[in-house]
């Protein structure tokens, strides 16, 4: 077994889309609408769904935005360096909301950035070997 995907419903898939390509650096692997039904998948990651897990924005046509859950944490993504992973952020338009630095009651540095649906991203600093 494998985890294949994480999905969660966006309220504007174009404005997620740019997001998480352009400020995360992701590529958009696929797209599908379903008329019938009256939403879109669209699918984005770092590699191709073969070699590992993935993100599922699920947009609902005639749902423009989703109040936030309780119970969702974050995603986190690995980065070589926060502090520069935060700059380069803030450079294309993103939302920081937690500055690099190490985290309470530990040594580890992260970073929180928002995507534009409110959900939060953790960036954590690869640890030097």
């Amino acid at each position: 077994m494998r985890i294949l995907h994480t999905m969660f419903r966006v309220g504007d898939l174009d404005r997620s889309l740019a997001f998480y390509t352009e400020v995360l650096g992701m590529r958009e692997l696929r797209r599908q609408d379903f008329p019938d039904g009256r939403f879109t998948l669209a699918f984005v990651g770092y590699g191709s769904e073969q070699e590992g897990a993935v993100l599922e924005l699920t947009h609902n046509w005639d749902t423009p935005a989703y109040e936030m859950g309780n119970a969702f944490g974050h995603i986190a993504l690995e980065v070589d360096d926060a502090y520069d992973a935060c700059a380069q952020i803030k450079a294309r338009s993103g939302k920081v909301v937690r500055e690099a630095g190490p985290m309470k009651h530990g040594t580890t540095v992260i970073a929180f950035v928002e995507d534009p649906d409110g959900y939060k991203i953790e960036l954590i600093q690869k640890k030097v070997a």
